[in-house]
C-alpha cells in the first residue's frame, strides 16, 4: 500500500494553528489532542464490536441503561462517555466536562489540576445504528469559563450560545475513522492512520456548495410536520415538473455525524425539526452536544445552520439538555426554509391543526 509521508499530523495542524497567537499558553492544542486520543479509543471499541460483546444494551445492574434523555443506554454509550471524561480528566486543561449521557456537569476530581476551558460532547451519535454496523461519530464542543466561575461547576457555565464556541468536532467510525474539526479557521478533516495512530490531514479546506439537490428527513413523521417543512419537501419531492424546475434526491441514515459528514463532504440539507408528534418537546436534538458542534462547522464550511428563524448558534441555552429543531447545510437551501418559516403560505386546511399556520420552531 502506498504511503504519503509528507502528510500534516494533527500535532502539526495545531502547532501552526497555535504560532498565529503568540501569547497562546498550549492548554488549549493538548486538549484537542486530548479529545482525540478519546475518539481513538472509541474508534477502537467500535471496530470490535461483538468480538468484544460490546454490542446491545448496556446492564442496568452496572449503572442503569436509561439516560437523562430517557433513552436505552447502549453498552458502548457507557464505554466511549467513559473514555472521554478518564482522557480528559486529568491534562490540567479543563474546568469541567457535560455529557448527554450524564445529568449533571462532571467537576474535575480533586488531585488534578484545573483549566479554563469547558467539554461538551456526545460520546456516541448514532448508537441505535450500532448493531446494524452503520457509521456513528463522536460530538465535542469546547468553551471557555468564566475567569470567576465556581466550583463545583453549575449548570449555567455550559449555558453559552454557540457563537461562543472556541473549537468544535466530530469523529465518524465509519470505513475509515476521521476527525473533522475547526478552530475558528475553517473546517479541516483528518484520517487516521491505523499503523501509525496519527490522524493525518487529509482535506485541508473543507467547503460546502451553497446548492444542492438532496435533503434529509425523516418521512416518517410527515404527518406531524407544520406548514413550512411540508411545503419545502413537497416542492422537492415534485422534481422538474414542480416549482424547483429540478429532480431532488433524499437521504436518511438516522446517525446526525453521518448526515454532517455527507453533507459537509458533498453538500445537501438535513432537516430534524420541531413538530406536533411531542408538543411537550422543542424539537429531537439537542442544543448543546449536537446543534451547536455541528452549526459552528457548517458555518465555518459556509454552509449555514438555523432553528427555522435564527441562526442556531444565537440561541441562548436555557437548559443542560434543551431540544430543539434544526436545518443545517447547503446555504441556499436553509434560507429558503427560513423564508418560508417567516411567510407562511396560506392553506385551504387550514382548519386542520397539522397545516395551520404556526411557526415551525415555537418560542
Amino acid at each position: 500500500m502506498p504511503f504519503r509521508t509528507n502528510r500534516t499530523t494533527l500535532t502539526q495542524y495545531l502547532i501552526e494553528e497555535r504560532r498565529r497567537y503568540p501569547g497562546a499558553s498550549g492548554d488549549f492544542n493538548a486538549l484537542i489532542l486530548d479529545v482525540a486520543m478519546a475518539c481513538k479509543q472509541i474508534s477502537k471499541a467500535v471496530a470490535y464490536g461483538e468480538l468484544a460483546g460490546l454490542h446491545g444494551e448496556h446492564n442496568a445492574e452496572e449503572g442503569g441503561s436509561i439516560n437523562i434523555q430517557g433513552e436505552a443506554q447502549k453498552k458502548l454509550d457507557v464505554l466511549s462517555n467513559d473514555l472521554f471524561i478518564k482522557t480528559n480528566e486529568w491534562g490540567g486543561h479543563l474546568l469541567g466536562m457535560a455529557s448527554e449521557e450524564m445529568d449533571d456537569p462532571l467537576d474535575i476530581p480533586e488531585g488534578y489540576p484545573k483549566g479554563r476551558y469547558l467539554l461538551v460532547f456526545d460520546p456516541l451519535d448514532g448508537s441505535s445504528n450500532i448493531d446494524v454496523n452503520v457509521s456513528v461519530g463522536s460530538i465535542f464542543s469546547i468553551l471557555r469559563a468564566a475567569d470567576d466561575e465556581p466550583t463545583p461547576i453549575s449548570h449555567e457555565a455550559f449555558l453559552q450560545p454557540g457563537s461562543k464556541q472556541v473549537a468544535a468536532g466530530y469523529a465518524l467510525y465509519g470505513p475509515s475513522t476521521m476527525l473533522i474539526l475547526t478552530v475558528g479557521n475553517g473546517v479541516v478533516g483528518f484520517t487516521l492512520d491505523p499503523t501509525l495512530g496519527e490522524f493525518m490531514l487529509t482535506h485541508p479546506n473543507l467547503t460546502i456548495p451553497e446548492d444542492t439537490q438532496e435533503f434529509a428527513i425523516n418521512t416518517s413523521n410527515s404527518r406531524f410536520w407544520e406548514a413550512p417543512v411540508k411545503r419545502y419537501v413537497d416542492e422537492c419531492l415534485a422534481g422538474k415538473t414542480g416549482p424547483r424546475g429540478k429532480d431532488f434526491n433524499m437521504r436518511w441514515i438516522a446517525s446526525m455525524v453521518a448526515e454532517a459528514h455527507r453533507i459537509l463532504m458533498r453538500g445537501g440539507v438535513f432537516m430534524y425539526p420541531r413538530d406536533t408528534k411531542d408538543p411537550s418537546k422543542a424539537g429531537k436534538l439537542r442544543l448543546l452536544y449536537e446543534a451547536n458542534p455541528v452549526g459552528m462547522i457548517m458555518e465555518q464550511a459556509g454552509g449555514r445552520a438555523s432553528t427555522g428563524h435564527v441562526p442556531v448558534l444565537d440561541v441562548k441555552p436555557s437548559g443542560l439538555h434543551q431540544r430543539i429543531g434544526l436545518v443545517f447545510g447547503s446555504k441556499n437551501e436553509v434560507e429558503r426554509i427560513e423564508r418560508y418559516h417567516a411567510e407562511p403560505q396560506k392553506s385551504r386546511d387550514s382548519e386542520i391543526p397539522l397545516f395551520a399556520e404556526r411557526s415551525l420552531f415555537r418560542d
